[in-house]
């Protein structure tokens, strides 16, 4: 659970300084469940440079509550949460010298976005709230007030959790908040995950990922890990601690970015797919002068036009190729099977006589159309999916025909260029998976839209 703050301050001497206002977002990784917004009145002037930057002056904090007046509040609402604010260390000092004050030991463990956005985000010109913010495409109403900047830096602080494929800062504050939840806890485990779609983690008790995984309803598919006898149910119903997750809106989304994490993570129990979901792969070869498809285990540095999760439906697709596009089935890695003869032995037929005679030119172009029949549709072009909730759109980017990332974005602020498209993005690397993955979902056109970029 995190509370995203921010302070506006007097200004001052260091350690001298009013709250004068206040803003604090809590949020539980989804969405905000609890909100804290109020100017207070610091008891002490505005220095003149501050009022002209925020607009706070004396006059609007007269009948504004003191901070012993919000301080039960503030308590209440950051409790078991871990402070998130854009230079954190400015905020929470100024908290500790509020209630210290008081006579109120307040501690509370913090994030600070400067800090990640520099490790998650490192190309970014500047890290100052407002450039970072536009440099993202987010919109910025109401800065240097406690509510637009707290806003703000909950829409920045989304973006690095998806930025952060590794989950090292979920990890952390695992340790940070000392969560043990044992093997009889599996109810309270199930009762805090959601119903929606989107990627799960399973974690054990020495922080580890153990299990990833995707469903269109995270609650059930973890349910289901508890209550079967299955091999991989059992070790994670032993060793399970504590289930993150992330809700994704989009289903090609949450295929992408379930087979990205498993291969940056590499969980012990998703090792069956630790290095290919599609095993087998067709390839082009030049036999003599005839261009070849090779059916063959995929391996690394291997270009191929296709891949599938066994050999028998490469061979199917073989055979549709050899009616669609006129390939011979002579020409391929299937020329020694006794069971394949040209086009069709039994019956004799052939759609092209001359096929066993047909020239190399001829023949070859045959292979590059079904070579382009299977390539993207646009070189550059974005699918566009539902988001994480009302209001959001989520989009997958491919870039000079190759998978880029995705991300997300307001749908009353619509990313207007690319530079915008890039800076928000979290990356994917592009394989034969992947591609086989979107090539599948295009065809299913499930998609709410693709976006052809000039």
């Amino acid at each position: 659970m995190y509370a995203i703050v921010d302070i506006e301050t007097t200004g001052g001497e260091y350690n001298e300084e009013g709250i004068t206002e206040i803003a604090i977002y809590k949020f539980d990784g989804i969405k905000v469940i609890d909100q804290f917004i109020s100017l207070v009145n610091p008891l002490k002037e505005i220095q003149p440079f501050v009022v002209k930057l925020t607009g706070i002056n004396s006059k609007m904090l007269f009948n504004a509550p003191k901070f012993h007046e919000v301080a039960k509040r503030i308590v209440e609402i950051t409790k078991d949460c871990i402070l998130v604010a854009h230079n954190a260390n400015f905020d929470y000092r100024v908290l500790k010298m509020e209630f210290s004050r008081l006579g109120f030991n307040y501690e509370r463990q913090t994030i600070c976005t400067v800090n990640l956005s520099k490790i998650l985000l490192p190309n970014q010109p500047s890290f100052k709230l407002g450039n970072l913010i536009r440099n993202l495409g987010i919109p910025f109403s109401d800065q240097h007030r406690a509510h637009g900047d707290a806003k703000v830096t909950l829409k920045l602080f989304e973006i690095l959790l998806e930025k952060d494929v590794k989950k090292t800062i979920i990890k952390k504050n695992i340790e940070r908040l000392n969560y043990n939840i044992k093997n009889s806890n599996y109810l309270k485990i199930i009762d805090s995950l959601p119903t929606e779609m989107g990627v799960y983690y399973i974690y054990n008790n020495k922080n580890k990922i153990i299990y990833i995984g995707s469903s269109n309803n995270i609650k059930k598919q973890v349910s289901y890990h508890l209550i079967t006898n299955k091999q991989k149910s059992i070790i994670v119903q032993k060793d399970i601690s504590k289930v993150t997750y992330s809700i994704t809106g989009g289903k090609l989304l949450t295929l992408l970015k379930e087979q990205n994490d498993i291969k940056k993570n590499r969980p012990i129990l998703n090792i069956y797919i630790k290095y290919r979901i599609y095993p087998v792969g067709i390839k082009i070869e030049e036999d003599s002068n005839y261009l070849k498809l090779v059916i063959e285990q995929v391996k690394k540095n291997e270009n191929y036009i296709n891949v599938f999760k066994n050999k028998k439906l490469a061979e199917l697709s073989l055979a549709k190729w050899k009616d669609d596009f006129g390939i011979c089935l002579k020409k391929t890695s299937l020329k020694n099977n006794t069971q394949i003869d040209c086009f069709n032995l039994k019956l004799k037929q052939c759609k092209n006589n001359n096929h066993c005679n047909e020239s190399p030119e001829k023949y070859n172009l045959k292979i590059n159309n079904l070579k382009r029949s299977l390539d993207y549709p646009y070189s550059d072009f974005l699918i566009i999916e539902k988001g994480r909730k009302n209001g959001e759109n989520s989009f997958v980017l491919i870039e000079n025909n190759k998978l880029n990332g995705y991300g997300y974005f307001d749908l009353n602020y619509q990313i207007k260029n690319k530079s915008q498209i890039k800076n928000r993005i979290i990356s994917v690397n592009e394989n034969h998976d992947a591609k086989k993955l979107i090539c599948t979902y295009l065809s299913r056109k499930k998609y709410l839209k693709l976006i052809h970029l000039q």
